[in-house]
């Protein structure tokens, strides 16, 4: 297990390391797993004392987890999570806060808050995470990472502990973007398309936080647009910015209590703060209100569906700005929270693929870019964003 951790980043989840014996592209590579994932022979804790106190340890790893192993992946330790991974600050009551490498005073963001800490402060080669709302997306740009929201349902769920089910997608953070594409190309199916059309939607990038980040965001696009040439205008009318987040808000918060409100409501489970109030209020969405949202997603997902097509990608950025300060105040931390929600849930509503990418910094912290395709572009996004990363530098940015 990871003995070495001056960043937070792992937590003792009672078993083994394992030394796998198979050969493969990621052979000579280390993996540490989030800790909703199951691994054989370790518990799978969820960021809660009680619930890795009454969780026998796993059988069986979760496939996509094995699919790295067997590719020659050597697994080290379990990462730090959000309480139930419903957070996107990475500050876990029960635990010490994971240490964001790129920029220490600020968060690293969450959930997969102990994952992106360890890939980027080198102490594993690859770990895996899950986005729900926004949690490899955040913590990505966060850390100066690539971070991919992969297409809803393209890879199995099977062994993990389920947030949102609608909404979950598996992830995973890599020292660099070969590495990242490498776990891509075991994990995915070929790209269903190859979009170049470029597309810009004004009220998303209205939500970066001021005029030294929206300078940053321009400042890095400029290697988009100099790729894929300037982009349309477009707006979406079927839900507006508010709608969508509130959509989100509710669908997401229905399926957690649906999924974790028997449990919760057996015992005082210690929930920490933020994360007990979102339980909350996820009880009060009946049922009525979730069928209502869900037939507003669908609108939302045609509509974008449709401005897409095979070949659309839009462009925008992938938080308001730079990781907020650890020493925040509460309420700071949920202003900014709620800003990057209706960043976020785009992709999350509509289950398209987003890729962040590490281009742009303001404040001496770093800001990710992002793209959005179409359903089942995820490589060829990768893709192009290689090729986008690699002019950054090529220009000195």
């Amino acid at each position: 297990m990871m003995r070495n951790d001056p960043l937070n980043a792992f937590v003792d989840s009672k078993g083994p390391a394992i030394e796998t014996l198979a050969r493969g592209p990621l052979s000579g590579c280390t993996l540490a797993v989030k800790d909703i994932f199951d691994v054989a022979g370790h518990k799978t804790g969820c960021g809660n004392p009680d619930k890795q106190a009454g969780t026998a340890p796993a059988k069986t790893t979760a496939p996509a987890v094995q699919m790295l192993l067997d590719a020659g992946a050597s697994f080290i330790g379990k990462t730090q999570t959000d309480e139930l991974a419903f957070s996107l600050t990475g500050q876990n009551a029960h635990f010490p806060r994971a240490i964001n490498p790129a920029a220490p005073d600020r968060v690293t963001g969450g959930s997969s808050s102990g994952s992106a800490a360890a890939v980027a402060g080198g102490l594993t080669d690859i770990a895996t995470g899950s986005d729900t709302g926004g949690s490899i997306r955040a913590p990505a740009s966060y850390c100066g990472l690539v971070g991919l929201r992969t297409t809803h349902g393209l890879i199995p769920l099977d062994g993990t502990m389920p947030l949102a089910e609608s909404f979950d997608v598996f992830g995973w953070f890599a020292r660099d973007i070969d590495l990242y594409i490498q776990v891509a190309e075991l994990l995915l199916p070929p790209a269903a398309s190859k979009p170049s059309r470029l597309i810009r939607l004004d009220e998303q990038e209205t939500l970066l936080a001021g005029t030294r980040e929206m300078d940053a965001y321009r400042r890095a696009i400029r290697d988009v647009h100099e790729l894929l040439g300037n982009a349309d205008d477009k707006t979406l009318t079927s839900l507006d910015v508010e709608a969508r987040y509130w959509c989100l808000r509710k669908t997401q918060a229905f399926e957690a209590w649906r999924n974790h409100g028997t449990w919760i409501a057996g015992a005082d489970r210690r929930l920490g703060p933020g994360i007990k109030e979102r339980f909350a209020y996820g009880e009060t969405i009946s049922a009525d209100i979730y069928d209502a949202e869900i037939m507003k997603r669908a609108a939302l997902r045609s509509e974008l569906e449709d401005l897409l097509g095979n070949d659309g990608l839009i462009v925008m950025p992938t938080v308001p700005g730079a990781a907020p300060l650890a020493a925040a105040s509460f309420d700071d931390l949920q202003d900014y929270r709620e800003r990057a929600i209706r960043l976020l849930c785009l992709s999350g509503l509509t289950g398209l693929p987003q890729l962040t990418l590490p281009i742009a910094h303001v404040d001496g912290a770093p800001l990710g870019i992002s793209l959005l395709g179409p359903g089942g572009s995820d490589l060829a996004l990768l893709a192009l964003g290689r090729t986008i990363m690699n002019l950054a530098v090529a220009n000195g940015e």
